[in-house]
């Protein structure tokens, strides 16, 4: 099990990165990603402690942190900017915060995060085929969300991307412990949004795929 999007108290989450892996750490993960949310306010706040309890937990956990961020409601036009800086500070996982239908995001953010080379493009809501097909053309993954209101548009997410050959992951947008999910729950979300058991394995592979890679 492998989740590239939650959240700790360094923003709108609920545990301190200890416990926040613990938790998954006995749920079986392979590896989950702190990406809290930022602009640039608090982006060369938040990377460097992440990537510092990272450093110091990866020691002693089965589970391995990786220090990330999500681009949150930012203009579109400082993601190219934003995103070099998030990789310049050290982080290993950059989440653009697309545009889901349940908050008012900017038109506009799906494209220019999917330019500016995010690694994950977070429940963009009713991304475009034009979209999604940059996404494919970059490997820039297009997220199945496990949370309330942004999972509206799984199914449409999940078309897009088998019409374009892009590829998809599962991820809770965990922010409190109840979030977190399962093994059970993640292939739930994917196999909801219609994704054949097959296109699952393909999706966990890629995933461990992009993990392994950066980890």
């Amino acid at each position: 099990m492998i989740d590239l999007h939650t959240h700790s108290l360094f923003s709108d989450g609920e545990l301190v990165p200890a416990e926040h892996l613990r938790r998954v750490e006995i749920l079986g993960y392979r590896a989950v990603a702190i990406t809290d949310h930022a602009d640039s306010s608090n982006l060369d706040w938040i990377i460097p402690r992440i990537v510092k309890v990272a450093a110091d937990l990866n020691r002693y956990s089965k589970t391995l942190l990786l220090p990330g961020i999500e681009l949150t409601h930012v203009p579109p036009e400082m993601f190219a900017e934003l995103v070099v800086e998030a990789r310049g500070l050290g982080a290993k996982v950059v989440v653009g915060h697309g545009e889901t239908v349940t908050e008012p995001v900017k038109p506009g953010t799906n494209r220019a995060a999917l330019l500016a080379n995010v690694d994950i493009l977070a429940h963009p809501g009713f991304i475009s085929r034009e979209d999604a097909e940059l996404a494919a053309a970059r490997g820039i993954f297009l997220e199945l969300s496990g949370r309330k209101g942004h999972s509206l548009t799984n199914g449409h997410v999940a078309q897009m991307a088998a019409a374009t050959g892009a590829m998809l992951c599962v991820d809770a947008d965990a922010h409190g412990p109840g979030d977190f999910l399962t093994a059970e729950m993640a292939e739930t979300v994917a196999r909801g949004a219609g994704l054949s058991a097959e296109a699952y394995q393909a999706l966990r592979k890629n995933m461990a795929a992009f993990v392994d890679r950066i980890g």
